[in-house]
């Protein structure tokens, strides 16, 4: 390899807990700040439910610049991701981005991913990884290992140089176009744009949690303070409102997106998660964990990812058995009250043989089994 370099010491830590760029604003808008994957980071502004409903109804803000990322360069970049993840990079065109895992070689995910083609300099490819702000440190050591030895690739850990800002919601173009000249409706889904935001410089992707429309922009560290004012301020009009974690998640679970260390974990492949079409085993790569991954395919999985509605009274959570004739048959990895659809719901595993959709089913809560039924995933989508 040609160069390895680490810079993530930039971002401020405090004690044990790490701040983003916009500890100030949040303390500043009085959010209610708590420790998540290291960090100390806003749950909730307004309140969960209001800011959930803004992002599905007019914009939210979310501060994401705890996420990692890295920066992949060289004539091998492309050979090298292309053995790291399922999905296939070769297909990105310049300034796509897409969203796939990195496996253990028996199939379990490592962590889940966006690529980012960022440029392309003759046999030089450009692109950036954006990782879970939580397993940074993992994946800088499962990328760095890997390309050891190899020719051609060089790696730089750039999450502490980085900020990230996600403006989401059906007003969320309106907002953003007020501060940039660059022409967004020509930002197709899961693409970006370099541009400048209030005077900024950013990678303007058009990605998102949510299950709305919205962009995530990149920024210098240091800017990221001034944009996430100047987004304030041109989305007032429009009723945005800063979001936290809280609304993140509610937001995530209604859209049926993975969560890693819930619907994706070591153990778990993304196959049995039903990411199925980010796996491309035909891709004529050795790509690690597809021995594992073809296996599943081809003999079955153990466990199949379920969406589960309460029939009656309760409210889901992370761990609580699934039911089935007083029988545990599976578990939630994630549940709760989803404001857009009204339901109390969760998604959880369960084995294929019992995953039929007509099942009589409960959820155990505080040890009283709850009537529930399997429902189709996602619980919202946009448009219906």
């Amino acid at each position: 390899m040609e160069e390895v370099s680490n810079m993530s010491a930039d971002s401020t830590t405090t004690g044990a807990l790490k701040r983003t760029p916009l500890y100030d604003q949040h303390k500043e808008l009085g959010a209610r700040l708590v420790e998540f994957a290291g960090w100390e980071m806003p749950v909730q502004y307004s309140g969960v439910i209001e800011e959930h409903r803004a992002v599905r109804e007019r914009a939210g803000l979310f501060d994401v610049s705890h996420m990692g990322e890295f920066t992949c360069v060289g004539e091998g970049a492309l050979d090298f991701l292309q053995s790291m993840v399922p999905n296939d990079v070769a297909k990105l065109t310049e300034n796509q981005a897409l969203y796939t895992q990195l496996c253990y070689p028996d199939g379990g995910t490592v962590d889940d991913l966006l690529i980012y083609h960022t440029g392309a300099n003759g046999n030089t490819n450009e692109y950036m990884l954006v990782v879970n702000a939580g397993t940074t440190e993992k994946d800088w050591t499962w990328f760095t290992e890997h390309a050891a030895g190899r020719e051609g690739v060089a790696l730089t850990n750039v999450s502490g140089q980085t900020g990230l800002i996600a403006l989401q919601g059906p007003r969320a173009e309106a907002i953003l176009q007020s501060l940039t000249e660059t022409p967004l409706g020509e930002i197709i889904y899961y693409h970006s744009l370099l541009g400048a935001v209030a005077g900024i410089s950013c990678r303007i992707s058009r990605t998102g949690y949510t299950g709305e429309d919205g962009f995530e922009l990149y920024s210098a560290w240091d800017d990221a303070p001034a944009l996430w004012d100047a987004l304030l301020s041109a989305g007032a009009p429009h009723g945005l409102l800063p979001a936290g974690l809280g609304a993140r998640d509610t937001l995530r679970l209604e859209a049926g997106y993975c969560l890693y260390g819930h619907e994706l974990t070591d153990e778990i492949s993304p196959l049995e998660a039903g990411l199925g079409w980010t796996v491309k085993l035909n891709k004529g790569v050795d790509v690690l964990g597809r021995e594992a991954l073809l296996a599943q395919k081809t003999n079955g999985m153990l466990r199949k990812l379920v969406g589960v509605k309460l029939l009656d009274r309760g409210v889901p959570r992370e761990g609580y058995p699934i039911l089935r004739a007083g029988e545990q048959i599976g578990a939630l990895t994630s549940g709760t009250m989803l404001p857009t659809v009204g339901i109390a719901a969760g998604m959880g595993y369960v084995a294929p043989a019992d995953a039929q959709p007509d099942a009589e089913i409960a959820v155990e809560i505080r040890g009283k089994a709850v009537p529930a039924t399997f429902a189709p995933l996602p619980f919202y989508k946009r448009g219906h």
